[in-house]
């Protein structure tokens, strides 16, 4: 994976690129990569001017095509960028989208039948365009070997960085992120959940449950237990949870026992019995059975990877 190219053309944003050429162009990885910017002019990226090294054409030679964000999702990505980046791919190179630039790749064709992401407040929009990919909406980044996406913003850095520790391995990746001063990613593969959005009108029927329910993950909690605390019918404490949160009550609640699991893995030396315990998942072996399967590493795994 040694030549990386960054796609620029017009209406790109300018974050997601500079990041990119950033991380692939870090001191700590210029013996492995070489990085240029192709575009076929002069490139507007909101307030600033990029002058690129070689032409859009130029693609289908790299090892690694990125493509950063797109400033407009409601227009169609241009069909310069669109052929060459469905050109590099056929002619055998990897290829990443960051934030946005999915909506490139998925008129490319490159994300057919495939699982991707996007930044979450366009992930409707991708998936209403492109019924044929399955859009994942809570991840960070979604790797598919050849093909990869990124959710918004700040989540470029974790794909980047994840491709870098593909690569060459966790030090180097980790090398890059101490120079960059960024966290260096969790191990490749795990999902990242973005926050689970919490209600804010103090009147809305699970502000107060769900303070409650994290108070007590350790104890064995059912639907029925917070729809009484809610002071609803189970059937209307589910609706109001697929309102709020996109998910089922049981769903939202295995994804906070999984982040606290995290959190005492990260901070303390408890077992995984002691911490499986803690979050209500009984013994060990549930624990991991359900911690493999959200997160994508066992819990010891986790624990190492994160203390590296």
């Amino acid at each position: 994976m040694g030549s990386v190219a960054v796609a620029a053309t017009d209406g790109m944003l300018h974050f997601e690129l500079a990041m990119a050429y950033e991380v692939f162009g870090s001191q700590a990885v210029r013996q492995w990569y070489e990085i240029s910017v192709c575009g076929d002019r002069p490139v507007r990226a909101g307030r600033f001017g990029i002058e690129p090294d070689r032409g859009l054409d130029q693609l289908v030679q790299a090892d690694t095509v990125i493509v950063p964000a797109l400033a407009d999702v409601d227009r169609d990505p241009p069909n310069d960028l669109v052929d060459a980046v469905r050109a590099a791919h056929e002619a055998g190179a990897r290829v990443a989208s960051l934030c946005t630039g999915a909506f490139a790749l998925a008129a490319a064709g490159l994300l057919d039948g495939k699982r991707a992401t996007t930044h979450w407040a366009h992930t409707d929009a991708l998936a209403a365009r492109f019924p044929q990919i399955e859009v994942d909406a809570d991840v960070l980044y979604v790797d598919n070997g050849t093909v990869l996406t990124s959710a918004g913003k700040a989540a470029a850095m974790d794909l980047c960085l994840h491709m870098v520790r593909s690569d060459h391995g966790s030090a180097i990746a980790n090398q890059v992120a101490r120079n960059l001063v960024v966290p260096p990613h969790r191990a490749g593969g795990q999902a990242q959940f973005v926050p689970t959005p919490v209600p804010a009108k103090e009147n809305h029927p699970l502000t107060e449950l769900f303070p409650w329910v994290l108070e007590r993950l350790g104890e064995p909690l059912t639907v029925a237990d917070m729809a009484r605390q809610a002071n609803l019918s189970s059937r209307h404490l589910g609706r109001h949870f697929r309102s709020a949160t996109g998910t089922t009550p049981l769903q939202w609640l295995l994804t906070q026992r999984i982040r606290r699991a995290q959190e005492l893995l990260e901070t303390t030396n408890n077992s995984v019995d002691v911490i499986a315990a803690a979050t209500g998942m009984g013994t060990a072996a549930t624990l991991r059975r359900h911690f493999n399967r959200t997160v994508g590493v066992p819990p010891d795994a986790y624990r190492r990877t994160f203390r590296t």
